[in-house]
């Protein structure tokens, strides 16, 4: 991964699949809530990574949508993020982005933007040991819309006080490359973990 070393005055990093890797339990967290609702087997493994950094109740309104379902968001979020906050254990750092972030600490100001909410976002930091790490923290429940708007970056380059077009943001989604750029900042692409090539 090709890391800048200068001409940046914060940086952003997405969270699930880019500081951590996650998917897998994510993926996992999704299967079994929408088991419990009754929709099995409507979310393959290809859409949800396509999805990667929306929040849920944006994802649950395009399923009911695409498939003609009536499933009720909130209650769908609620059991993906009881079965995901079951599987913290199965989530592992992505060492080389967090290496370079910790570099950087005390350097420039960093945040966090991800799609996931506060519980779980703060849950997954506490656990991985990173949550003193980030000046800021933006969850999906900070902002009105998910990736791939941009409102979670801009806000996050507001909350640490530097110029979008001054930050360089860490994404491995789609949806969070494209709202990091329609914020104005460079990304970096992350890679997917080498289970999912």
């Amino acid at each position: 991964m090709d890391f800048p070393t200068d001409g940046f005055e914060g940086l952003v990093f997405d969270l699930d699949g880019t500081l951590v890797d996650s998917m897998p339990a994510h993926f996992e967290a999704w299967c079994e809530a929408l088991s419990q609702v009754g929709a099995d087997g409507v979310f393959g493994e290809d859409v949800f990574y396509a999805m990667g950094g929306r929040p849920t109740k944006d994802i649950v309104v395009q399923l009911n949508e695409e498939y003609g379902l009536k499933l009720d968001p909130d209650t769908v979020a609620f059991a993906k993020k009881k079965a995901f906050l079951e599987r913290l254990d199965q989530v592992t750092l992505n060492e080389e982005v967090v290496e370079y972030a910790k570099t950087w600490r005390g350097k420039v100001p960093m945040a966090i933007a991800t799609g996931g909410s506060r519980l779980v976002a703060e849950k997954t930091l506490q656990v991985l040991g990173l949550s003193d790490l980030f000046d800021e923290v933006v969850t999906a429940d900070d902002v009105t819309n998910g990736k791939p708007d941009p409102e979670v970056f801009l806000q996050a380059a507001e909350r640490i006080g530097i110029e979008p077009t001054k930050c360089v943001a860490f994404e491995d989604a789609a949806p969070g490359i494209m709202a990091a750029q329609l914020a104005g900042m460079q990304v970096v692409a992350v890679p997917a973990p080498m289970h999912l090539v």
